[in-house]
């Protein structure tokens, strides 16, 4: 994964719970599937739209991301910066509190997709509550060690396949220190499976 590849992953990572589902996930199927110049075009003009503020590090991100691919470097200035993140507003549980959601199906397509697959560590899943739309979405927590754009472009078409529209997939390097949106999820979480990186453990702070 080039320089760039990889600080569009960790900002559209970092960005999940701020930007709406609806518009994270195809964001992240455009970086999964190359279409880095369309990603460069929409994703400063939705971060303007929404009034989404970014701190240093992801305003760093954004910027390797996006200028080789053609951004508007006007529109990359008037995105707002901040000092620390607001507080998401959401709330994760261990089980859909709806108790109506892809429940087994789900879990047993995933496992069977990632178990033992090689640069794949632990999967975990969350539910998450709250927001501005107050729908419960299953939150996939994936630790790999490579491909991890691709890895999401991939689970996020299995989990529309079985019906979940905006599927939020999180496929974080190994190692790597979560965002405290991830934090929250990952200590509400339970394992779906394991691939072939038995010691890949998503890492709490």
């Amino acid at each position: 994964m080039s320089d760039t590849e990889w600080a569009c992953h960790e900002l559209l990572l970092r960005l999940a719970g701020r930007l709406p589902d609806d518009i994270l996930w195809r964001f992240r199927d455009w970086a999964a599937t190359d279409a880095v110049v369309v990603l460069a075009r929409a994703l400063p003009r939705a971060l303007l739209h929404d009034r989404i503020g970014l701190t240093d590090l992801e305003m760093n991100l954004l910027a390797d991301a996006v200028l080789s691919n053609g951004a508007d470097r006007a529109m990359l200035s008037s995105v707002e910066g901040v000092d620390e993140l607001s507080e998401s507003g959401y709330t994760f549980t261990a089980e859909s509190p709806d108790r109506v959601s892809m429940g087994d199906s789900a879990t047993a397509v995933l496992g069977a997709t990632l178990r033992g697959r090689q640069g794949v560590g632990e999967v975990r899943t969350a539910w998450r509550q709250g927001g501005a739309d107050q729908v419960t979405r299953r939150i996939v927590l994936i630790a790999a060690t490579t491909g991890h754009a691709r890895l999401t472009g991939e689970v996020q078409r299995v989990l529309r396949a079985l019906g979940e529209h905006d599927p939020c997939v999180e496929v974080v390097p190994l190692g790597m220190e979560l965002p405290p949106y991830h934090q929250a999820a990952l200590a509400a979480s339970e394992p779906i499976c394991t691939g072939a990186e038995v010691d890949g453990h998503l890492v709490p702070v």
